[in-house]
């Protein structure tokens, strides 16, 4: 798994951790700005690990 990807992935767990304690603290609007980073950042992983894959496939190294 590419760096970026791992740390796309990473930001994305701590994310919807967070959005799970703001809704349980009640604060609602909060929580769906997690919500929606924690969205931002899984999509960057899910771009990432493809660019990856199709780097090795074509045999070329990107950072």
């Amino acid at each position: 798994m590419p760096r970026l990807a791992l740390y796309a992935l990473v930001v994305c767990l701590l994310a919807v951790a967070a959005a799970v304690v703001s809704f349980v603290r009640g604060s609602v609007l909060i929580g769906v700005v997690w919500v929606l980073l924690a969205g931002l950042s899984s999509n960057m992983t899910w771009y990432y690990v493809g660019r990856g894959r199709a780097a090795s496939r074509d045999g070329s190294v990107t950072g």
